[in-house]
């Protein structure tokens, strides 16, 4: 992977890209891009005294990812104020940036089309229900009964994508799918925050909310496929956080002979990645340090990831609890919220399983099943500060080990689609919250 040279208005990074298997990539004709990031902080010439290290979300390839970093950084690079600020309170502040590409395919069908027909394009695959086989097996299982599985739903997809409701034969098949990719909801990973699968209730759920999924009802006999496809994402961000991630903050930490203030920034499932790079295996390993900072940009994990005990779970803690109960983070913890986000507002609790309940409670409750990217970090334990995102000539007064959950539908509310505004992060305000939570420590 490169090392991104600076562009205007953007600071430069290195892109540090892994494989699904979570082993780094060795494709770059200059080596392994790990080595040089461990050398440049292991330089005391460099000067460096913070290291940004970024995770995105669902994004798939390479170039998606590489454009994400590239807007995120410039609207960083916008915050004039608190660059000057960071120069004033650290003489000699020098950031150094590092993103990480991780595999993580999207979980729409965007490659065929924008319609529910099946018609093959004149560029597109020679047998479109066989590609639909390929792409939904690497996403979520690939196994023979998987496969076979695959093959009974995107069949029957095509003989009547929209039915009023899934035949048995499907519904059938989608539980066989579901008990191959092990995604029951035992257990509190972030792959298990989910109910009982209910296939029928799910796509009944998005047949009535049509609208808020896009085409044919969030995708027709297929939608219930994107929600299978969107959990396995988040439990792959979780495998490739505990391991390859956490193994990479801990080389970064050691490599540097001096003090250097470690922040952490993920975005959707991303926030899952920081989150276990944190947290390590099990959510039980060990930091060489606390890091500065962890913001968490419309975070497609559960709400009570950090809490002591979940609520209607009796003994049941959160997955990430040990990264507040353990003071892994010394400065803030920042998350973002928008209405607008309908991939955390509507596909995380279709996802969990929760069918007909996505209205989720009563007014002014919290859900069982819901993400921090519509609700914030909460639960027992959890001492959180509700505020507005704010203008960049602002002050947040952020505390060192607070938790801050940062309404910003009026900013980030741009986007169409089943995502709907996940991804409209790119923005001068949400860039200047984190930068006030990295600047909250001295």
């Amino acid at each position: 992977m490169p090392r991104i040279a600076p562009d205007e208005g953007r600071t430069g990074y290195d892109l540090i890209g892994f494989d699904a298997g979570g082993d780094e990539r060795r494709d770059d004709p200059s080596g392994v891009m790990s080595d040089l990031t461990l050398r440049t902080l292991a330089d005391d010439a460099t000067g460096i005294t913070d290291v940004f290290v970024v995770s995105h979300g669902w994004m798939g390839d390479l170039p998606a990812s590489k454009a994400q970093y590239d807007a995120w950084l410039t609207a960083m690079g916008s915050c004039g104020a608190d660059l000057a600020r960071a120069a004033q309170q650290r003489p000699g502040f020098k950031p150094h940036v590092v993103g990480i590409h991780w595999p993580s395919l999207p979980w729409g069908d965007e490659s065929f089309g924008g319609g529910g027909s099946f018609a093959v394009p004149v560029d597109g695959p020679a047998d479109p229900v066989a590609a639909l086989v390929d792409d939904y097996a690497s996403r979520i299982v690939d196994t023979p009964k998987a496969r076979e599985a695959l093959q009974r739903i995107v069949s029957a997809a095509v003989e009547d994508v929209d039915p009023d409701q899934l035949s048995p034969e499907v519904v059938q098949a989608y539980r066989e799918l579901n008990w191959e990719a092990d995604l029951g909801a035992a257990g509190a990973t972030p792959a298990a925050d989910r109910s009982g699968f209910d296939p029928q209730g799910i796509y009944e759920s998005l047949k009535e909310d049509a609208p808020s999924f896009g085409l044919f009802g969030g995708g027709g006999v297929l939608g219930v496929l994107r929600t299978l496809s969107f959990w396995r994402m988040k439990d792959r961000a979780r495998a490739f956080g505990e391991a390859a991630g956490s193994k990479l903050l801990a080389k970064m930490m050691q490599a540097a002979p001096r003090h250097l203030r470690f922040h952490l920034v993920g975005h959707s499932f991303g926030c899952i990645v920081m989150a276990a790079t944190l947290g390590g295996p099990r959510g039980r390993g060990r930091v060489a340090q606390p890091v500065e900072s962890l913001s968490l940009l419309q975070g497609a994990l559960s709400l009570w990831s950090f809490c002591d005990d979940i609520p209607g779970v009796p003994g049941q803690r959160g997955y990430f609890r040990q990264v507040i109960a353990d003071g892994r983070v010394r400065g803030p913890i920042v998350s973002t919220q928008s209405a607008f986000d309908t991939a955390t507002g509507k596909w995380y609790p279709l996802g969990a399983g929760v069918a007909r309940q996505v209205a989720f409670a009563a007014p002014g409750e919290l859900p069982k099943y819901g993400a921090i990217g519509t609700h914030g970090v909460r639960g027992p334990g959890v001492t959180a500060t509700d505020l507005s995102l704010v203008k960049p000539d602002r002050d947040y007064a952020f505390a060192p080990g607070g938790v801050y959950n940062l309404e910003g539908s009026e900013v980030i509310c741009n986007g169409s689609g089943v995502s709907g505004a996940h991804s409209d992060i790119c923005h001068p305000e949400v860039a200047h919250a984190v930068w006030q939570a990295a600047l909250t420590t001295v």
